[in-house]
């Protein structure tokens, strides 16, 4: 910034101390008088002419190379003020215009600015130092250019200065849409923020995502550069390289940079699409060296090139691949046809560039038209001297076609409307003023109204925005050989509103389905099913495909990572696409093992009812009477019929009812079960006991009634308090990956283990008592049963604890209804199958004599032993207990044998015995 500030200063002291140019011709491209003069800057010639030497004086060099492309720009300039001057618009007012040739050089620009402040109607060109310009009048009002935005820059910051309007053609770089550091600088097509964008999502949309860029090295190359990045990295697009070009022909490097270039792009063999934002110089010799080293990709060109119809003209060209571009939108330009085909009779004079067009045009008179663009740019790199001759206009007039193929339908619009805008802002001006005085308004007026002014060109309406910008939008267009010539065909339009391409032909659309064919990646792209996993840290577009992981899936190619299922709902395999919803699971009515299980409860259900009906038809013999009675029977078999009963609670899909009524079913049964099994094994203790003692505790303690209620009332507490504040729901278990169980929750595992311990400790104390009856009459010893019912109760049940606990799934019913059925099977047959056992093989054993015999053997037995334990007593201690006077020194406790007799068979057998067995106890025995 300070050096441009040092050279602007330099100059306005050569400008206001020096004597003026050596004439205005040597420095003017082209003029026309008239009351209103408006500013153009062109790069007419493509370069400066080069030296070997820096210059060593501050004067404007020759410039060659004559752009035949930027001269149509400069004819379509004069032509739109022509077009203002002949009609109504600016009624009495005459527009003139001052054009310069920048030679595409910032100091040749910046040199015509100076010209451009210079003070209006001066002796001398001067420019002079103002705090305020308010109410200064330069030579021009307004600047129409450059098309450079690097030279447009430039040209704003001097221009600022007096804040005279300056609207420019084709400078697209964002950078210039901030009125800040820009104030005066408007322009008529969009920044270059939507052409990255539109560029972008062009790449995006074909599929592509590993490209490459070229670009110059200036500020609408650098500017260009990083608005892409940002937008390739909004749409996951990658850049393999970044590729710098000198940005004026006059650095001796750029062949060597261009090589350089060439090289990278054969390295990079993924990249098949190149994004190039160069100017047509640049292309030109890009383009001709790749030829030559047969490298064909897709190139995306910017709207600095993207119409040139010289680069189409290559020789080859169609060997470089696909070129698709973004131009400016096009409008009616047919009036500028018409101006060109009528050129020859345009006046000459105070025109430079047609002066030397047409003696280009003279020198390459026998050139085809396909090779006359190629010899007039090399004509133009030396200096000609303008002779007018017939044979000039001659050929002049005979090639007047030769234009129109060059020229650029969109750029020509651009300029038409930059002239036309300036035209409509001086109409609403000068309406209160006197125009044709140059003294009636100050550039920076007519700078305010610019901003605001609305106009209509082919019924479509332009203004301004807040930026200073006109977005007029792009045309997609496409590079197509047709008979042998490349053509430049528009595919779509870019609708900036929206970011949309709007495409409304057929063969359009085949084309765009062609470039998504072509592939330009750093990696194959992940199928659905498979995620992108990144191998470069610096590239996101470089990956390897991994498989997705169990309850994830992608549905889309080149996801960067899987979407995860609805763990609650859904699920996926490895390598899914799709999310299944979970299957509901539970131990169904079909399932095999259920149908096992079932089968086996209903088994013992008729086990049970084979037990009561041998049970009932032999009501009167002992070992019925012995097994505590038909109503305690018939209740410990309703009991083992409930328990199997509610395995069916298990099964099936689950209910809040059958969750509730399963294990209060359960619970309740067995506690009743386990409660009358107590008292039975009560019941033979008491019969069997010879103890007095033991006896008459037992006697107190036995009541069965009471017993059996209060046993089972507790139990319903349990289960009745479970019900009311934590009773058992049906639930979905979501911790299986593929299915959801529906299960019955317990509400409270609580009181879920009281009630399973309440029975447990039932089971203990019925333990005990049967095992201390363990060695009762054989034939008749339910207590040994009993025990190992009561064994096989804690088996079952203390190896549920662990499984139920460490099962999950809809086979864990399946566990409690096993466990269930065995210890229910176990209780039924220790309890009732030894007896039916009895009663249905050893018939003889079943009567009451039978049953009387062993009880007297088994009672005199115990007496013996209990006398013999007595004596024993006495002769070990002298001071032995009282004795009975009449029984002969025997203790007094001793029970009679027929009282032991009369008591067991009372108990066990429900009724009063009175007789006495044939066969007599031994005679030792029956005298105790």
């Amino acid at each position: 910034m300070a050096l441009l500030i040092v050279l602007i200063t330099c100059f306005v002291i050569i400008l206001a101390t020096s004597q003026p140019c050596r004439t205005p011709d040597d420095f003017v491209a082209a003029t026309s008088p008239g009351h209103i003069m408006i500013g153009g800057l062109f790069a007419i010639h493509e370069k400066m002419l080069s030296s070997e030497h820096y210059p060593r004086r501050p004067e404007i060099q020759k410039c060659v190379g004559f752009e035949i492309a930027m001269f149509l720009q400069t004819l379509a300039m004069i032509h739109s003020i022509e077009m203002i001057n002949n009609s109504t618009l600016l009624s009495g007012v005459k527009l003139g215009y001052e054009i310069y040739d920048t030679c595409t050089e910032v100091t040749v620009a910046m040199a015509a600015a100076l010209r451009f402040l210079s003070k209006f109607n001066c002796s001398r060109e001067i420019v002079e130092v103002k705090c305020s310009y308010s109410s200064y009048t330069p030579r021009v009002k307004a600047v129409i250019g450059a098309g450079y935005s690097e030279i447009s820059m430039a040209v704003s910051r001097i221009l600022s200065l007096q804040l005279m309007p300056q609207v420019s053609y084709e400078s697209t770089a964002e950078i210039l849409s901030d009125k800040i550091r820009f104030p005066s600088f408007l322009r008529t097509v969009p920044s270059d923020f939507y052409q990255t964008k539109a560029m972008a999502h062009l790449i995006q949309k074909s599929g592509w995502n590993w490209i490459g860029i070229i670009t110059t090295d200036d500020d609408y190359g650098r500017l260009a550069l990083s608005t892409f990045v940002l937008q390739t990295m909004a749409n996951n697009v990658c850049v393999a390289f970044k590729e710098v070009l000198p940005a004026f022909l006059s650095d001796n490097t750029i062949e060597i940079r261009i090589n350089q270039t060439l090289e990278k792009i054969i390295a990079e063999a993924h990249v098949n699409v190149i994004v190039v934002f160069l100017r047509q110089f640049h292309v030109i010799s890009l383009f001709s060296k790749a030829i030559e080293r047969n490298i064909n990709k897709v190139w995306i060109a910017s709207d600095n090139w993207s119409t040139a119809i010289k680069i189409t003209t290559i020789p080859n060209i169609k060997k470089i691949g696909k070129v698709v571009g973004f131009a400016f939108r096009k409008g009616n330009v047919s009036s500028f046809q018409s101006f060109l085909q009528n050129l020859h009779m345009f006046p000459r004079e105070h025109n430079k560039p047609l002066n030397e067009y047409a003696m280009l045009l003279s020198a390459c008179a026998y050139v085809k038209d396909s090779d006359l663009s190629q010899c007039i740019f090399n004509h133009s790199q030396g200096t000609l001297a303008y002779k007018a001759n017939k044979d000039i206009d001659r050929n002049f007039s005979l090639r007047n076609d030769f234009l129109w193929d060059y020229t650029e339908p969109g750029l020509v619009h651009s300029i038409q409307l930059a002239v036309f805008a300036l035209a409509y802002a001086l109409r609403d001006l000068c309406q209160a003023r006197d125009c044709e005085n140059p003294n009636a308004f100050q550039p920076w007026e007519l700078l305010d109204v610019l901003k605001n002014v609305t106009f209509t060109d082919g019924g479509t309406s332009f203004h301004f925005d807040a930026h200073g910008d006109m977005n007029t939008g792009y045309d997609v267009v496409f590079w197509k050989e047709v008979n042998g010539h490349m053509t430049i065909t528009k595919m779509a339009q870019y609708d900036l509103k929206n970011d949309v391409f709007i495409i409304t032909d057929q063969e359009t659309k085949n084309e765009f389905r062609n470039l998504k064919q072509i592939q330009s990646k750093c990696s194959k792209e992940c199928s659905p099913g498979q995620m992108k996993k990144t191998t470069r840290s610096q590239h996101t577009c470089c990956y390897e495909c991994v498989n997705c992981p169990e309850n994830h899936y992608s549905n889309q190619t080149d996801m960067d990572h899987c979407l995860l299922c609805n763990n609650e709902t859904h699920w996926a395999p490895v390598k899914s696409t799709t999310c299944f919803e979970k299957e509901v699971e539970y131990l169904s009515w079909n399932d095999a093992l259920a149908v096992l299980l079932l089968a086996l409860s209903l088994l013992g259900m008729v086990f049970v009812l084979a037990v009561g009906i041998i049970f009932t038809r032999n009501l009167n013999t002992p070992v019925v009477k012995s097994s505590g009675g038909l109503m305690v029977c018939y209740v410990i078999l309703l009991c083992h019929v409930l328990n199997f009963a509610s395995t069916g609670f298990f099964v099936g899909e689950p209910q809040d009812f059958t969750c509730k009524t399963r294990q209060m079913l359960f619970g309740v049964s067995f506690a009743l079960c386990i409660s009358c099994i107590l008292t039975k094994s009560l019941k033979i203790l008491l019969a069997f006991s010879f103890d007095p003692k033991l006896q008459n505790f037992l006697k107190c303690l036995y009541k069965p009634i009471p017993i059996i209620f209060t046993c089972t009332g507790i139990q319903v507490a349990i289960c009745t308090l479970w019900l009311i504040f934590a009773a058992p729901t049906v639930e979905e278990n979501v911790s299986l990956p593929r299915v959801i169980i529906l299960e019955c929750e317990e509400g409270s595992i609580l009181a879920f283990g009281t009630m399973l311990g309440y029975i447990a400790i039932l089971a203990f104390i019925c333990f005990l008592f049967a095992f201390k009856g363990r060695k009762l009459p054989e034939n008749y010893n339910e207590a040994k049963f009993i025990t190992f019912g009561m064994l096989i109760y804690f088996i079952a049940w203390i190896t549920f604890i662990p499984v139920y606990a460490t099962t999950s799934g809809k086979y864990l019913p399946a566990v409690e209804i096993i466990v269930i059925l065995i210890s229910n099977y176990g209780i039924l047959c220790c309890t009732f199958f030894p007896k039916c056992y009895v009663i249905l093989c050893k018939q003889e054993t079943n009567t009451k004599s039978a049953f009387l015999q062993t009880v007297y053997s088994y009672s005199s037995h115990s007496a013996g032993s209990l006398a013999t334990s007595h004596v024993s007593l006495d002769s070990t201690n002298s001071n032995s207990t009282a004795t009975n006077p009449g029984s002969g020194g025997k203790p007094a406790a001793w029970p009679k044998s027929k009282d032991l007799q009369t008591q067991a068979c009372a108990h066990i057998c429900n009724e009063n015995v009175t007789g006495a067995p044939k066969t007599r106890p031994r005679k030792r025995i029956s005298s105790i």
